[in-house]
């Protein structure tokens, strides 16, 4: 479950790594929310058995990806501690904290810092997957659970480092581009 964490969370880290450092344009959830609903008003609705097909799918594509990402943070955190319905009970509430929350802010999602987010959680299923992978593997982390704190701090740094040299790369590389 640990290399699991660490391929998705090196994926988040990468792309927000590549946007904080101008190398990947930034996530526009409102920009891609119109682009979306355009594409949504040009499709003809095929309404089979009183269903919208391709509501359906986009409904369920979303629902299941997110739903996939929940199960295996749910399932990791339940197999690590060995109690896999603790983490269901968990998940539960969380479900109906973050619906609670949702329903009295009512804010637009554009409001939401995505890329800062994306950000945080590309770095907190990094650091897991790599503690929970090296576990895995019949490592011990000196000061045990507590280390994770270590991983994390290194995972910040390392990756700030990397935006820093990213965004000295681009600036080095625009500077030398010679205009006529």
């Amino acid at each position: 479950v640990g290399g699991l964490l660490l391929i998705f969370g090196l994926q988040w880290l990468r792309k927000a790594i590549l946007r904080a450092s101008g190398f990947k344009a930034l996530h526009d959830e409102a920009a891609i929310f119109a682009r979306e609903l355009d594409d949504a008003r040009h499709i003809e609705a095929t309404a089979v058995g009183g269903l919208d097909w391709y509501a359906f799918t986009l409904s369920f594509k979303g629902v299941l990806l997110e739903g996939l990402e929940v199960a295996f943070i749910v399932l990791t955190f339940g197999t690590t501690q060995r109690n896999i319905g603790l983490a269901a009970l968990g998940a539960g509430v969380a479900v109906v904290v973050v619906a609670a929350v949702g329903f009295a802010v009512r804010a637009p999602l554009s409001r939401v810092p995505e890329n800062a987010m994306k950000f945080a959680v590309g770095i907190m299923l990094t650091s897991f997957g790599s503690f929970w992978s090296a576990e895995g593997a019949g490592a011990h982390w000196p000061g045990g659970d507590a280390s994770l704190i270590g991983v994390i701090a290194v995972m910040i740094g390392a990756s700030m480092l990397l935006v820093m040299l990213l965004r000295r790369q681009r600036a080095v590389a625009a500077s030398s581009v010679v205009t006529i």
